[in-house]
């Protein structure tokens, strides 16, 4: 699983390190592991961080089975698949470090419209498909596909994840079948249920076929309160295709959940299916080079500690503060004044206002008032980075915004393009003050706030 929304943070006591990664708040938590936001303190790159109990892993005799998983995941570098970037270990638990989508689940979609149309469910349906091909390609089976591991990062794009760390303790016996049942009972092939070992690319295909019919119906194939009710209708495939389901959609969903999976329809038929063809764009991606010492330093069986990080937790970081001489560089022409009146002019490459606000709730109010605008939101204690996923006449806007503190109840807070088009960045700037009127400092004299928009602005 990875990330849905952004930002970190964790708790008023101070923030826990892991190598180069600052942990932030819990995403998910499963069996064997929890998920966790992260941010790579280097690069500033926003990450998900898997976390494994090592001794639950031992316990369950799945070091093996997970090494593995982890060597094949690494390799895997595909558009629709959620991206492994590195793997590490402590003396307790192994962390593995995933890139982090922002665009929430695709059925939060779902949610909200009740139905996808039938175009744009056939192309989620497309990117899904390409992903868990190329992963059955390379010997990697999900066995618990379901919405909550279909994502989206901010362009749209359909990103699947914990292929092959979903369900660990997978285990291939001498028929060459899978013998555990694992995944969410209305996604599940019937031959899954059925305990006698199945084929994970015929099974994966099969919740292929339930996430298609839920994306264009917005309601499950198979749905009973009773369990037993709900397996004996897998067994059948006992469901109706809504009537707004076009004929040739039906044909093919009937093909994928067919409960019998000698004959249920193949990735390679799929693929070749005129339903499935139309509009469809097969992936283009480079394969990089990928280094597997990482997972092989962490499965060091030697006792060599070397490779081992510590988790560490470190007091939170308040604003800088400061003093004199710097507030006077800060300045027009060393007149302090200019700081603390109100004075309306154009916007320019740097601007500044302040706030009577502590500086942990103006970093809170910037992210609150730039996520509307479009503006995705990298946080470094109390500096901000605002980039703008739209690309402007000059590339991407970037803003970069500090908080300093002047005095205990008086923070300064300077926002500074760092890049594209300084015509956008005043824009932005004029539509980010609405939203934050609440913690721009004001003088006595309301009257003169109400007269200039209640904002503090200082050109520079």
């Amino acid at each position: 699983m990875a990330s849905r929304s952004s930002g970190s943070g964790s708790g008023s006591g101070g923030k826990t390190r892991v190598g180069r990664y600052e942990l932030g708040r819990t995403l998910g938590e499963g069996t064997f592991a929890k998920v966790k936001f992260a941010r790579n303190v280097e690069s500033e790159e926003n990450v998900a961080i898997k976390i494994l109990d090592k001794e639950k892993i031992l316990k369950h005799k799945m070091i093996s089975q997970i090494k593995r998983e982890i060597s094949t995941m690494k390799l895997i570098k595909h558009p629709n698949v959620i991206r492994m970037f590195e793997v590490m270990a402590s003396k307790t638990k192994i962390y593995i470090v995933l890139e982090f989508v922002t665009g929430g689940e695709l059925f939060d979609k779902i949610a909200s419209k009740g139905r996808l149309k039938e175009d744009d469910a056939r192309k989620y349906f497309q990117q899904l498909i390409n992903a868990v091909d190329y992963c059955h390609s390379r010997g990697v089976f999900h066995r618990d596909l379901k919405p909550e591991n279909l994502l989206l990062d901010a362009n749209g794009v359909l990103k699947v994840s914990d292929f092959g760390l979903s369900a660990l303790p997978q285990q291939v016996r001498e028929d060459g079948l899978l013998h555990t049942t694992c995944g969410t009972p209305n996604y599940v092939a019937p031959e899954v249920i059925n305990n006698k070992g199945y084929d994970g690319a015929k099974a994966d295909l099969w919740s292929c076929g339930v996430i298609l019919f839920v994306l264009m119906a917005g309601y499950l194939p198979f749905e009973e309160s009773n369990l037993m009710a709900l397996y004996k209708k897998i067994f059948k495939a006992d469901f109706t295709c809504p009537s707004w389901f076009s004929s040739s959609a039906k044909k093919l969903i009937k093909r994928i959940l067919d409960p019998n999976p000698m004959t249920r329809i193949t990735i390679a038929e799929l693929i070749e299916n005129e339903w499935f063809k139309k509009g469809y764009k097969p992936p283009t991606f480079e394969q990089a080079d990928v280094s597997l010492d990482d997972v092989d330093a962490i499965f060091d069986e030697s006792g060599d500690t070397q490779n081992l990080v510590v988790e560490r937790r470190e007091e939170r970081a308040t604003a800088v503060f400061m003093n004199a001489f710097e507030l006077i560089s800060k300045s027009e022409g060393l007149n302090l004044s200019s700081l603390f009146e109100k004075q309306m002019g154009l916007v320019k490459r740097e601007t500044r206002f302040t706030s009577k606000c502590p500086a942990n709730e103006i970093i809170s109010k910037i992210e609150e008032a730039a996520a509307p605008l479009g503006f995705d939101v990298k946080k470094n204690n109390h500096k901000l980075k605002l980039q703008g996923e739209k690309t402007g006449r000059k590339g991407h806007l970037s803003v970069a915004t500090e908080v300093f503190e002047v005095a205990p109840s008086l923070c300064m807070v300077e926002l500074r393009k760092a890049g594209g088009d300084t015509l956008e960045f005043h824009k932005f700037y004029k539509n980010l003050a609405t939203g934050l009127k609440d913690i721009v400092w004001k003088s006595v004299n309301e009257a003169e706030d109400k007269a200039h928009d209640g904002v503090g602005i200082v050109s520079s």
